[in-house]
């Protein structure tokens, strides 16, 4: 049935699919006694967990496409260790107390900016050479995710328990525990993404087909490229800064895009990424807490089936090669 769906009309059951589950997570078992207090959680979790899903979407198609590759995403090449690590530090040499943690804007701009630079010098590596080898970058990406980590975990064995109090509320994905400060600023500036990210489709669909017909099409690769990790960083920064890390949630959405979708156009494959991102968190969040009471994050449930199609993918590959 599903095949002989146009684009358009796929993407119309995916937005009514999306209405009807975030009503469900909305409405489900509402007390009428506490209806302005449980309805206000559950509208500011909504919104958080709108502005992830795109974020994570989108930022995972983008980094797919400059890669010409569908395991790779931003989580699995190290960009949360790398968020984690720069918390960490501003903790160990500013203290939990000072104005660059306490305040939120502050402490999101400087963050984003260490999430920047990273990424450029990422690119460096990424890009130097015309043969992109995926296991190479696989293993460049666990280096780099063990690298990080294992400077947080050996700075957060030298600060003071209380602080690291505030360091362990981050360390985990949970829409229970949500950066209320930065939603105004996380939402400008995903709203500034996706227009660009939508504008320069054309260029994404180009990069899609690979760097030598890219080049041959006449896109300045090098600068697009960077630009566009820039770009891969700023999303990253605002999902793992509203919630927290989800390491699997972009492979798993822009993957079930592509096989839904089935076009390569990313007119197609940016909203169809990110319904289905929505539709991921809305029930996997509705499952926690009416199923699981809240004993679970969310963030376990889709590492654990994320994890297992990574395996997956990876093994596909390895057959394909």
């Amino acid at each position: 049935m599903l095949k002989k769906l146009t684009p358009v009309q796929k993407l119309n059951l995916l937005s009514i699919i999306t209405i009807l589950i975030a009503a469900l997570y909305l409405f489900y078992n509402i007390n009428p006694k506490i209806l302005e207090y449980q309805l206000t959680s559950r509208v500011r979790k909504t919104i958080a967990m709108l502005l992830v899903g795109a974020s994570i979407a989108v930022s995972t198609v983008i980094f797919q496409t400059i890669t010409n590759n569908r395991i790779l995403t931003p989580s699995i090449i190290g960009l949360d260790a790398v968020y984690m690590f720069i918390k960490t530090s501003l903790i160990f040499f500013f203290g939990s107390t000072s104005t660059i943690v306490l305040n939120n804007h502050l402490n999101f701009l400087v963050t984003l900016v260490g999430m920047i630079i990273f990424s450029l010098f990422l690119f460096q590596i990424l890009f130097r050479s015309k043969d992109q080898n995926v296991f190479f970058i696989l293993l460049l990406g666990i280096v780099f995710g063990t690298f990080f980590s294992s400077l947080s975990s050996f700075i957060e064995m030298m600060i003071d328990p209380e602080e690291f109090l505030s360091i362990q509320s981050a360390m985990f994905a949970s829409f229970n525990a949500i950066n209320e400060g930065i939603l105004l600023i996380s939402g400008v500036v995903l709203i500034i993404m996706i227009i660009i990210a939508f504008f320069i489709k054309p260029y994404l669909d180009v990069l899609s087909l690979g760097r030598d017909q890219a080049i041959n099409l006449g896109v300045n690769y090098t600068q697009v490229t960077r630009w566009l990790m820039v770009m891969v960083a700023l999303l990253v920064t605002v999902s793992t800064a509203l919630v927290g890390p989800i390491t699997f949630l972009g492979l798993l959405v822009v993957n079930l895009a592509h096989e839904f979708i089935k076009r390569f156009e990313h007119k197609y494959i940016l909203p169809t990424a990110i319904l289905i991102s929505w539709i991921s968190l809305f029930l996997g969040q509705w499952v926690v807490e009416h199923l699981f009471e809240g004993n679970t994050e969310i963030s376990i449930m889709i590492n654990f089936i994320g994890g297992i199609y990574f395996i997956f993918l990876i093994l596909k590959e390895r057959n394909v090669t």
